[in-house]
């Protein structure tokens, strides 16, 4: 290994050991692991110019491969390559002072013995993957790691998306006990987030889809069943988003009724009092 190699601080390099634990390597290798060298999970921050460097280097990758792991941008989906998975997922930005709807990207690739991952900004499903492996209770093969962290991703955002029904609960409360303006902004910025989380999850539902269909050599039908949970819950996830916006707009829509309301009673008494002082205004002069 060179020196050069040796400089590489990837955010973790883990060997899993088929038993739900893992060993740490301080480095990423040079060569993809062979026969008898079990699983590599190697995660990097694609932002790093080193673990960059790494990638087109080291990682004896198919170029499109390597382009979608160090992609800015990039939109939940499943696409199969050979006998490997390109997978990019979302997930609830958890980081201080972020907007939920803000949500992280994660790309994946695996293969029969080899996972590699890359983000900017971190995932605690991730750090939840990390945990289990350090206790001893982590996936023990790729097919079991593809489970767990999706399911972690889905699990993540049930706070989120329980916060958001709380939120328009209190708000439809408060529109029968008080006629705000800035019930207003409240509103639409609680629409806004649940259209912008739900944009995503949308896709991420279709690429979990798609993964439920494939065949590869290292997903079977034990693994199948138990994503099948996990879609069904990110689609309980996506209705109540869908719930939330409708409630929110329905909520606004009596607010203005009752803003209105309000004016056209003003404005009725303004009219009454100009009718009677008017007159007087005339006598007067």
């Amino acid at each position: 290994m060179t020196d050069e190699a040796n400089e590489i601080k990837p955010i973790l390099v883990y060997v899993l050991d088929g038993h739900g634990g893992a060993q740490v390597l301080p480095t990423p290798p040079q060569q993809p692991p062979g026969p008898g060298e079990g699983i590599h999970w190697i995660h990097l921050d694609y932002t790093d110019p080193d673990q960059r460097d790494w990638l087109n280097r080291s990682a004896k990758l198919n170029p499109l491969v390597i382009q979608a792991l160090l992609a800015e941008e990039t939109r939940p989906r499943a696409t199969p390559i050979g006998e490997g998975l390109l997978l990019a997922l979302r997930g609830v930005n958890h980081n201080v002072g972020a907007e939920p709807d803000d949500m992280v990207s994660i790309r994946i690739w695996i293969e029969s013995n080899r996972i590699i991952s890359s983000r900017k900004r971190s995932l605690l499903s991730v750090s939840d993957l990390r945990g289990r492996l350090e206790e001893g209770s982590g996936p023990k093969n790729v097919g079991d790691f593809l489970v767990q962290l999706t399911d972690r991703i889905v699990w993540r955002m049930t706070d989120t998306v329980e916060q958001f029904e709380d939120r328009v609960a209190d708000l439809e409360e408060t529109v029968i006990e008080q006629n705000s303006l800035d019930m207003r902004y409240e509103l639409a910025t609680l629409r806004r987030q649940a259209i912008s989380m739900r944009r995503y999850l949308s896709p991420q539902r279709e690429a979990l889809a798609q993964l439920l269909v494939e065949r590869q050599p290292w997903f079977n039908d034990e693994h199948r069943m138990r994503l099948r949970e996990v879609c069904d819950r990110l689609i309980r996830h996506i209705e109540d988003l869908d719930e939330v916006r409708e409630r929110a707009a329905v909520t606004h829509e009596e607010l203005l009724g009752r803003l209105s309301e309000n004016l056209n009673k003003r404005m009725y008494v303004l009219s009454i009092v100009t009718a009677v002082f008017l007159p007087l205004g005339f006598l007067t002069g």
